[in-house]
């Protein structure tokens, strides 16, 4: 349904609302201007493009142009900005805002989309305050009339954040961070094998000036050694801690050194801590063969990953119904992402905000620069401080709060099954918890428990789980079989091996085991233990959170291939391709990357297939290649998910499309299968694995010392972790088995993101299907 919208300023003309990008280049931008193109023609409004960001405000004339729904085609996978931006002195002046609220009147246009970063939305700001006197001055001096300011009394502006460095409060992510975070993990990944073939020590400067996220978050994901951000600082001794904890990792067997430098690093005197400072400390102290790798703009390019698509459309979506819903009072939002909710927040505040974690930390207050970032950067932080040195007394429990604690996966693998394993097994160590994996899940703790001279039960060391931080699959093996195959054989093993607590990862079979386990408490005292579920599955169908770890990185693996697809398609061009997905009974992975890539249509088990949709979608497509006349990047994907029908497989489906082109436009289908869980977990799953890891054993900890009988009575003695709207929560397994669980199709009831369908559909033009009689 389309938001109240004010009428447009001149009458008989439809509404115009521009788009412009600002400041440095992001990955992500091209498909937020997409979305603002697209929403706002679908509204019967105009878009218009401006280009060169205020330097095409301020020339005006060619520099702003009336945008059709074919001229953002092909724009999702594009990195930087292909309308381009520029620095722009002019409009820093009143004389260049005068001018720039000429062009825009002269357009016809009173309501302006930026992206950009916080200078941008700055200026904009500026520019929506000054509006009422630069029409007054456009008049006394004669450059327009009364009657032609009239209709443009007030400016309406949206704001949009694209920055690499995630440096904007009141946000958790701005569009590009994660495609930034994926080129900088990938590069310390590369040189993290030649580190430890050479046993060498790797120094890598990252971008971010006032904001450490990047360098935080790649610390994170690949288990660096030590790393430098601005908001905090490293302790006045700084020299020796790092040199005595990379000492410590070398000494327990660890051949390879990284430590990551924001390049706004300083130490407590805001004196500039510098990569080159610190290798002639790790050259001369630590005695190690040390190199510098500076990343510099490889940071900002490429394309952006299947985050910072969804990210920047759904934004631009946002950005379009809160202009058409604005009054004159309604202050200037700018368009933010919270855990996994899109909301608005003050244009103005956020700014304030951001540019006061600057001014705290200039004044070395750097308990305040923390607390303005929000809460999960802090959680990162500590998370980062209690998974990385291997030797820190002052976590210790005392002796009768640490537990034996048991570590399962338990269904297919996902990436940041890993990073999540070991960020448990360093939670563990660094509170003098026993971490104890169970190998090849349930039927390999049943089969092979008392195997000689090696079982499926063994105690894990610091060393073996170090490396794992950016490995894809299961280290310690995983199986879709459950404990009900044998539960009395499984509470024999905890028994026998003392397990008191359990921390399961994996996707609707782990769910299922854990349920399993809870109820059969009644019968075997052993199960009377706290248990936490992190959902990791590829298929993101565990209820009880709206994110699993690994759905991620099966997304920008999908985003690839379909990638390569339209690619191939655009040497040929009238190509249809028809894609399936994984993902069971939920169409969560098709519909997300329907969303990242564009598609043309997205097929899920929970709508079905049917001729009527299929009909409607081929003459869909007789339109659009009737349109097309010659253009590039003519590859259409339609994606199926694999369960969406019994009837028509990608196979059927490509065959009826190619017999309905007559020769007009040809299919091809295409199953990446496997391929889908990728290779190396993405810096997102890596990430969150390590959140919720930590959070998760925290949660099991909590029950240390307390009886089988009181543990067995807490409904929070079982629980699944998860996102829920703009939360990070532990829900209790009986609630969530009981109310929220669709036990039949393995998947949520209420499945959050079915309303996203719409927009897929909305932005590729595909029409709806007449209401069912």
């Amino acid at each position: 349904m389309a938001p109240t919208t004010a009428p447009p300023p001149l009458s008989g003309k439809k509404r115009r609302i521009g788009v412009m990008t600002s400041g440095g280049d992001a990955p992500g931008m091209n498909g937020a201007v997409r979305a603002v193109v697209r929403m706002t023609l679908h509204y019967g409004c105009e878009a218009f493009a401006i280009y060169e960001g205020y330097d095409g405000l301020v020339k005006g004339g060619d520099m702003i142009k009336q945008m059709g729904w074919e001229d953002v085609r092909g724009f999702l996978s594009e990195g930087g900005t292909l309308i381009g931006t520029a620095r722009c002195m002019e409009f820093m002046e009143r004389a260049g805002r005068l001018q720039a609220a000429k062009n825009m009147i002269v357009k016809g246009i009173d309501a302006l989309v930026i992206c950009g970063g916080d200078g941008s939305l700055t200026g904009a700001d500026k520019f929506r305050a000054e509006w009422p006197g630069l029409l007054k001055e456009l008049v006394e001096n004669g450059d327009l009339t009364e009657e032609k300011v009239e209709p443009f009394k007030y400016l309406n502006i949206v704001g949009l954040v694209g920055s690499i460095d995630n440096d904007l409060s009141m946000t958790d992510a701005t569009i590009g961070c994660y495609s930034s975070l994926a080129r900088i993990c990938e590069a310390v990944d590369s040189v993290d094998t030649t580190a430890t073939s050479h046993q060498r020590a790797f120094v890598i400067e990252v971008m971010g000036r006032h904001c450490g996220w990047l360098a935080l978050m790649a610390g994170v994901s690949t288990g660096a050694d030590f790393i430098f951000i601005p908001e905090i600082p490293p302790p006045d001794n700084w020299e020796e801690d790092m040199c005595k904890i990379i000492k410590k990792h070398r000494d327990l067997g660890k051949r390879k050194t990284i430590v990551i430098v924001a390049e706004g690093a300083h130490d407590r005197n805001l004196k500039k801590i510098t990569p080159q400072h610190v290798k002639t400390l790790l050259s001369e102290k630590a005695k190690l063969d040390t190199r510098i790798t500076t990343l510099g703009h490889v940071q900002r390019g490429g394309t952006p990953c299947a985050y910072d698509r969804m990210l920047a459309t759904l934004q631009g979506v946002e950005a379009v119904k809160a202009v058409l819903e604005a009054t004159p009072e309604t202050p200037s939002p700018v368009i933010c992402m919270i855990e996994n909710k899109i909301v608005r927040r003050p244009l103005l505040e956020a700014v304030a905000q951001t540019k006061e974690v600057a001014t705290a930390i200039h004044a070395k207050d750097f308990d305040r620069a923390m607390l303005l970032r929000d809460a999960e950067f802090k959680e990162y932080w500590q998370a980062y401080q209690i998974t990385t040195a291997a030797d820190q007394p002052e976590l210790m429990l005392p002796p009768e709060k640490r537990m034996r604690i048991g570590i399962i996966h338990v269904g297919a693998p996902a990436g940041g099954m890993n990073a999540a394993t070991r960020a448990a097994v360093a939670y563990c160590l660094a509170r003098g918890h026993t971490p104890i994996a169970l190998h090849n899940g349930f039927p390999g703790l049943i089969r092979h428990h008392s195997d000689e001279p090696m079982g499926a039960v063994r105690e894990i060391s610091w060393l073996d789980a170090e490396s794992w931080a950016s490995k894809g699959g299961s280290e310690i093996g995983t199986n879709r079989g459950l404990p009900s195959e044998d539960l009395e054989t499984v509470s024999l093993v905890f028994h026998k091996y003392n397990i008191q607590a359990l921390f399961v990862v994996g996707g609707f079979e782990a769910f299922t085991a854990v349920s399993e386990l809870r109820k059969g408490r009644e019968h075997y005292k052993a199960f009377k233990i706290p248990m936490t579920i992190l959902p990791a599955t590829i298929s993101n169908n565990v209820p009880g959170t709206e994110y699993s770890i690994g759905s991620d990185t099966c997304l920008n693996a999908l985003i690839q291939y379909c990638d390569a697809c339209r690619q191939s398609a655009s040497a040929s061009r009238r190509r249809v391709f028809v894609i399936e997905t994984q993902g069971g009974e939920s169409g969560y992975v098709a519909t997300i990357a329907g969303l990242s890539i564009g598609a043309l249509a997205v097929y899920t088990p929970e709508d079905g297939i049917n001729l009527k949709m299929l009909d409607r979608d081929i003459d869909h497509l007789r339109e659009v290649f009737v349109k097309d006349k010659g253009q590039n990047r003519a590859g259409k994907i339609i994606l199926v998910n694999e369960k969406a029908s019994k009837t028509y497989s990608v196979q059927i489906i490509a065959d009826m499309i190619a017999e309905a082109g007559k020769g007009k436009f040809e299919s091809r289908h295409g199953v990446p299968g496997h391929f889908q869980q990728g290779t190396t977990p993405s810096p997102m799953d890596r990430v969150r694995a390590v959140r919720f890891g930590v959070k998760s054993l925290q949660h099991l900890e909590s029950f240390a010392g307390k009886s089988r009988d009181e543990i067995d009575d807490d409904p929070m003695s079982a629980v699944v972790i998860g996102i829920k709207g703009a939360k990070v929560l532990f829900s209790p397994m009986e609630r969530v088995e009981k109310r929220e669980t669709d036990w039949k199709l393995r998947r949520p009831k209420d499945e959050f993101w079915m309303s996203l369908k719409e927009i897929v559909d909305t932005l590729s033009g595909r029409p709806k299907l007449p209401p069912k009689e």
